[in-house]
């Protein structure tokens, strides 16, 4: 492992963020970890000369620049990006309405491509680093009733990293999709996941799913955050990173579905897919 490696992870105050970062600090690399709270940060993770922690509202451009600006100052240059902020939106898209659809992908899509704009300068001029944006298997799947925005703006996160891989691949920077499972993390809980504001009761499947994470999901989850670290840590050390790494056994399973659905989608309607040629 590399551990001369300087990594820059969003969202570090908790979640897989914070696991990840706990991890590369006792592996010995330097990392900054950016939440909307320097405080929340200092109570999770202990001061030490490999961590920047930084207040960062990933929606703010200066904020962006400045955070990425302070991260090179202390440790002269960022190999490995982790964008990781974001948070979770339920509701049908009946019910949720447009701002916090907007907000949403604030949050989870345009927040990053705010960091990957002030990332990339630096990433060309060395020819080299790597960009890991989490997305969801919620983001190759979309089959979760009372999900849809927030499945949207992991389809979203996806698809730009498809074209960031594409685009940046001249430079020697490798981008990178994590698709997680449920791991057992506090995403499921109130601040990590928002409730619609206004609710149609007439929705009893996307009711019934918002129960079952709630009553049954929640701390049962079969992902490991500090394994998910470890699997992040090995992401950033490989030669040739993946485009696309789906983690956990659950998203495993649920990415294998849906290839099948669309293989079975494609062949059943061969013909009338491939009769609208010239």
């Amino acid at each position: 492992m590399d551990t001369n490696k300087v990594w820059l992870v969003t969202g570090a105050s908790k979640g897989l963020g914070l696991a990840l970062v706990k991890q590369l600090i006792a592996q010995g690399y330097r990392v900054a970890g950016t939440s909307r709270s320097l405080g929340s940060l200092e109570k999770v993770i202990e001061k030490s000369d490999r961590f920047l922690p930084l207040e960062m509202d990933i929606l703010n451009e200066t904020d962006v620049r400045k955070g990425v600006e302070a991260t090179v100052k202390a440790f002269g240059k960022i190999d490995v990006l982790v964008n990781n902020a974001g948070y979770g939106q339920l509701g049908t898209l009946e019910e949720l309405s447009d701002k916090e659809a907007r907000e949403n992908f604030d949050a989870n899509v345009f927040g990053s491509l705010n960091v990957i704009r002030q990332v990339m300068p630096l990433m060309r001029t060395q020819k080299s680093g790597h960009i890991m944006n989490v997305a969801s298997i919620g983001g190759l799947l979309g089959a979760f009733p009372g999900w849809g925005v927030y499945c949207a703006t992991k389809f979203a996160v996806a698809g730009f990293t498809e074209a960031l891989a594409a685009e940046v691949s001249e430079f020697g920077i490798a981008a990178t999709v994590v698709y997680p499972g449920y791991f057992r993390t506090n995403f499921l809980e109130s601040g990590s996941l928002n409730l619609p504001q206004n609710s149609i009761q007439e929705y009893t499947t996307a009711r019934a799913l918002e129960v079952k994470h709630k009553e049954e999901i929640a701390g049962n989850q079969p992902g490991n955050p500090e394994l998910a670290a470890e699997a992040f840590i090995a992401l950033g050390n490989m030669q040739n990173p993946p485009v696309h790494f789906v983690m956990g056994s659950d998203a495993f399973g649920l990415a294998e579905a849906k290839i099948n659905m669309l293989r079975t989608d494609m062949a059943t309607h061969e013909a009338l897919s491939k009769s609208t040629d010239y």
